[in-house]
């Protein structure tokens, strides 16, 4: 069970992430390019994706990704999730540390949608006295 193999689904906003964590050297590909590559704008977004890892402070699995929609701070957020779960799958010992640094759950927070009449979500028209 060398190359045995786990999946997990992450989201985040409008974004999903679907993780498949094996054992490795600690590599992560997001969409088949390496995450530097993906995130390269994104600086500080790869630390946010070595998060689980550090937690359980063992990086010695590979992490394949497959992120649709939302930008990269969502697909980030969807990312982490999804890897965190898998590794919870992997290893059940590992799920009071995830769960205590806060990795397993989902940020709820959504889009509000814009309602009819109003020029967006909440704000309103000005208005005018006389």
């Amino acid at each position: 069970m060398a190359d045995h193999y786990t999946y997990a689904l992450g989201r985040r906003k409008s974004a999903t992430a679907k993780a498949r964590v094996t054992n490795g050297k600690g590599k992560i590909t997001i969409n088949g390019k390496p995450a530097e590559e993906y995130l390269a704008n994104a600086g500080m977004l790869l630390n946010e994706l070595e998060a689980p890892f550090k937690t359980i402070e063992d990086n010695k699995y590979d992490v394949t990704v497959v992120v649709d929609g939302g930008g990269h701070v969502g697909q980030v957020g969807a990312i982490k999730l999804a890897i965190s779960k898998a590794l919870v799958e992997k290893n059940e010992a590992l799920k009071g540390t995830l769960k205590k640094a806060g990795m397993l759950s989902r940020d709820p927070r959504e889009k509000e949608r814009k309602k009819f009449g109003l020029k967006g979500a909440r704000k309103q028209r000005q208005f005018t006295k006389r």
